[in-house]
């Protein structure tokens, strides 16, 4: 099944040299108190170190470098929910590129203003990212740029696999990875690389209970669109996109396992990270506390649950920290 996917351990491991010296190798470490409540040791990837705030700048910074000369004049272009949105931003920065970032009014002010400030352009188009896409697409047509997908590449998804090959490399003995679920390419890139070194190893993927759409088509056996609603998790939202031509494939074919989490569960998620280990992020990069917490992992062996991300808006962690478990209305568009 492995040589059939469209991104494969070898594809993982080029990337790995491609991109070394443009990130950062982020952090393990040990969770006493998670362990005490899994019954087996825990182990959190501090994914939200990574420069710019999350781990999209892996498959960013891949798929740019695998741009021709030609390609990199044309300037790249993407939707995003935010993280990709900066990391782009970030990748193209650094090789001198222009970046255009396409996102809906449901991404937080404090994700557009740091893509902002990344000298790309920003376009805010409608509710969901499919209604940014459809900028991105327009764009593509009339201007000629170059698309970079937030997750729906083998470069992008090759690039967040480097992830899973750290995971393996610093605990080889890992039992099961619990990883955030979107468009599925951290997901896929994460289980690609873990399957690929020890296929024993289960992959779980969390998202939010609300508009989930991995989750709806995996269900549902082939790509569905969901109505994208305000969560906690702001960057597991948008859709798959109904032609998903790596991602969900991928996410089919490797993961063991999708755990959904309710608001209340992502915010006790942010709040034990901030309480019990020192680290603010944001809901997205929670979940694998979260699922933890609320006693819906199962394993055998170690866990390592990545923490994802850090780029909450402040306010809003602040309001979690003080007990609110949802979206307040003047967080939505």
């Amino acid at each position: 099944m492995a040589s059939a996917l469209p991104v494969s351990l070898k594809d993982i491991r080029a990337a790995a040299q491609w991109i070394g010296s443009h990130v950062v190798e982020t952090p393990i470490v040990p969770s006493a108190l998670l362990g005490a409540i899994a019954g087996v040791p825990v182990w959190l990837k501090l994914e939200h170190h990574q420069t710019t705030g999350s781990f999209k700048l892996r498959g960013a910074t891949n798929a740019v470098l695998a741009l021709s000369p030609a390609e990199k004049a044309r300037g790249v272009v993407a939707a995003s929910t935010g993280n990709h949105g900066r990391a782009l931003a970030h990748a193209a920065k650094a090789q001198g590129m222009v970046a255009t970032i396409c996102m809906s009014r449901l991404v937080p002010e404090n994700k557009v203003s740091e893509i902002r400030r990344l000298g790309a352009e920003v376009r805010i188009i409608g509710r969901s990212q499919d209604e940014a896409q459809q900028e991105v697409d327009r764009l593509v047509r009339a201007d000629g740029l170059v698309v970079i997908p937030p997750f729906d590449h083998p470069d992008v998804v090759a690039g967040q696999g480097t992830l899973g090959l750290e995971i393996i490399d610093a605990l080889p003995e890992a039992a099961t990875v619990l990883v955030p679920l979107s468009g599925g390419g951290l997901a896929a890139g994460v289980a690609a690389a873990v399957k690929g070194i020890n296929p024993k190893t289960k992959v779980i993927g969390l998202t939010m209970e609300r508009g989930a759409a991995m989750k709806a088509s995996l269900d549902t056996g082939w790509p569905v669109q969901v109505e994208e609603v305000s969560s906690l998790a702001d960057s597991l939202g948008g859709g798959i996109g109904l032609d998903n031509r790596v991602t969900f494939a991928m996410c089919r074919d490797l993961l063991d396992d999708v755990v959904l989490l309710t608001e209340a569960e992502i915010a006790a998620g942010m709040r034990h990270a901030y309480a019990s280990e020192g680290e603010i992020i944001e809901g997205a990069g929670a979940v694998g506390i979260a699922a933890l917490l609320a006693g819906k992992i199962r394993s055998g062996g170690p866990i390592v649950a990545i923490l994802s991300g850090r780029n909450v808006d402040m306010e809003q962690h602040r309001r979690v920290m003080d007990g609110e478990t949802a979206i307040c209305a003047e967080d939505g568009p």
